[in-house]
């Protein structure tokens, strides 16, 4: 019974590595997709906005 109980278990690890594997491929491919697809960032674009309540320069006093 034990024997039985080992050999399930050990093919039921195959079984979802095998399916692991294969999402990953999938997912590498939709990525891969994804990225072709996707248009490249502009070079101009600002890398961060300036806060509102930065107190770097408007000052009501």
């Amino acid at each position: 019974m034990r024997r039985k109980d080992d050999a399930e278990a050990e093919e039921r690890a195959r079984r979802l590595a095998a399916a692991l594997r294969e999402n990953l491929k999938r997912r590498k491919a939709q990525a891969r997709g994804r990225d072709a697809a996707a248009p490249s960032p502009s070079p101009a674009a600002p890398a961060e906005a300036p806060s509102p309540q930065s107190p770097a320069g408007d000052s009501e006093e």
